[in-house]
């Protein structure tokens, strides 16, 4: 369950179209819960709001710095002279609150801290709720802040509940109206990726002409995206625009507050657990092999993928078991971090694709149904064609995969041999099937593929592979 919460600030300022920018991002029903703040209009058509970075949920900040060793440079400082790190940017929420039992013990006050920061008067500007279908969790809340405010006289907040499945043009536009027309001052979403995508569209859009504006103006077209753990620290809204999925976008829509409370993912059902825990852990292994990744996100992933190894199989077969849970909480956290920050690779390139082409397929089903023959097959090309025209390459993907084996296995002599084996059982243990069980037939395989070259996840993938390649991939997830 994510509570996302969005303070709407009605300001001064221009709003036209969106960047062409295209960066693949991840939603889904994570655990970490977003508060984000409208601070007026951007010039891409969505409202501004504050970034500032963050480790989250334990991982210790480092400063990285450059080692010029004991003599001083008599010029300019260049890359080769100073360090092999490539510049790079890190930007994700403000703030995180971390901890089990904090949503009880803290939602309600830190969201009335928030409307008195940002000069919201909720008794003129009630909140809007944004939930799942089930609604799970809203009169939770709603309870919390009636609570905190204590005498001072609140309205009861406006509740959107959003369709099942991924949000969609119509779902947005039907939200935006009924905030604009109670002038909200608040979108709270509590739920999965889908309430909070929702949320942060209608907060955008109630900044810049509420629902009178046309929701194309600021939408982009990224064709067939993803879905999975990470939303909460995402700079955009992925929503379902027919048979394709479109993205509205911008770096300042990245939240102020994250409030992350692993005891609230404690009744998800089985396989919810499983799917979304095999996709926050491919969220977190993709990130530390493709090649864009950083030193702040090398460290997210690896401890996302520890996490992740060490207690999905824990959390499901024990679902009240709160050390799993936080652990799964913190993989679904660090990966969507890491993810916002690098790139991905060939699994939610393909990923992205199956998910707009198959229905009822659920992302991390497909995520990880891909994800050995993933690893085999990038390692495979790593050592061969890669070796043999760029020896440091295939060196450093090979040396990254063996960091991967190693903390999956908890073992730094684990093969990635042992890796594949490894992710094979984990997926047959959670109970994912092949992708022909979800429709994929041998007809569709090269149209598949073809459409996954071309998506931004595939562009980060360790190495570029062939479309034969891809194909026999494809085929081995089958």
């Amino acid at each position: 369950v994510v509570v996302a919460v969005v303070v709407v600030a009605q300001r001064g300022g221009s709003a036209r179209g969106p960047s062409g920018r295209e960066r693949e991002e991840e939603r889904g029903e994570g655990m970490v819960a977003p508060v984000l703040r409208g601070a007026g209009r951007l010039p891409l058509g969505v409202d501004s709001r504050r970034s500032a970075t963050l480790a989250g949920g334990g991982v210790n900040r480092r400063r990285v710095q450059h080692s010029l060793g004991s003599r001083r440079a008599s010029g300019p400082v260049t890359r080769t002279m100073a360090t092999t790190v490539r510049p790079f940017e890190f930007a994700t929420a403000g703030r995180t609150v971390f901890g089990v039992g904090t949503f009880e013990e803290r939602a309600g006050a830190l969201l009335l801290e928030l409307a008195n920061r940002e000069g919201v008067d909720l008794a003129r500007q009630p909140l809007l709720v944004v939930a799942g279908s089930s609604g799970r969790m809203v009169e939770d809340l709603c309870d919390l802040v009636r609570a905190a405010a204590g005498s001072i006289p609140i309205p009861d907040p406006v509740v959107y509940l959003c369709p099942e499945g991924e949000p969609t043009v119509a779902s947005c536009r039907e939200c935006t109206a009924l905030a604009s027309q109670a002038g909200c001052g608040l979108v709270v979403a509590v739920g999965g990726g889908t309430a909070i995508d929702t949320a942060k569209a209608v907060a955008a859009l109630i900044t810049n002409g509420g629902h009178e504006r046309d929701i194309y103006d600021f939408l982009e077209v990224v064709g067939p995206t993803t879905s999975g753990p990470g939303a909460e620290l995402t700079k955009n809204a992925v929503i379902c625009a027919g048979d394709v999925k479109v993205s509205m976008r911008n770096p300042l829509m990245l939240p102020d507050l994250v409030l992350c409370d692993p005891a609230l993912t404690l009744t998800m059902p089985r396989s919810v657990t499983a799917h979304t825990g095999l996709d926050a852990l491919t969220q977190c292994i993709e990130p530390y092999v493709c090649n864009q990744s950083n030193p702040v996100t090398d460290v997210l992933s690896l401890a996302g993928i520890k996490c992740g190894a060490r207690s999905l199989r824990k959390a499901i077969e024990d679902p009240s078991d709160v050390a799993a849970r936080t652990d799964m909480a913190l993989c679904a956290m660090y990966g969507g971090q890491a993810l916002a920050n690098a790139k991905l690779g060939a699994v939610h390139g393909f990923a992205g694709i199956l998910g707009g082409a198959l229905d009822n397929a659920p992302h991390g089903a497909l995520c990880a149904a891909l994800l050995p023959h993933c690893i085999e097959t990038n390692v495979k090309v790593l050592e061969t064609r890669v070796m043999q025209t760029d020896p440091a390459l295939a060196e450093e993907g090979l040396r990254r995969y063996a960091d991967v084996a190693a903390a999956c296995l908890g073992s730094k002599g684990a093969s990635v041999g042992d890796l594949v084996a490894w992710a094979i059982e984990l997926v047959a243990f959670c109970g994912v099937p092949q992708l022909r069980s979800f429709g994929l037939t041998d007809a569709d395989v090269a149209e598949i593929t073809l459409k996954s070259m071309a998506s931004s996840s595939m562009k980060g993938n360790p190495v570029q592979l062939t479309q034969k390649e891809l194909e026999a991939m494809l085929r081995a997830a089958m």
